[in-house]
């Protein structure tokens, strides 16, 4: 079944990054990231060298989901 995701630009990149050095197309690392993500025996997140590097790594205090427009717009205006 297809679906559609909107990555920030930053987790794009990231995304393309881990895809070249791990030689694997990116449906195939999402494919893999959801698995994990979803399957009770597997590492935790937090343990897997590819989301250690996104996990905790916005630097910006506070709830950004509820204030991502914003976050967005002054990011854009500077």
């Amino acid at each position: 079944m297809p679906i559609s995701v909107r990555l920030p630009p930053r987790v794009e990149q990231k995304l393309a990054d881990y895809c070249i050095d791990k030689n694997v197309t990116k449906s195939e690392a999402v494919k893999r990231a959801l698995e994990q993500l979803l399957d009770p025996k597997a590492v935790p997140l937090s343990e897997d060298p590819f989301f250690s590097k996104l996990i905790g790594s916005d630097p910006r205090p506070g709830d950004i989901a509820r204030h991502t427009k914003r976050l967005l717009r002054s990011g854009l205006r500077k």
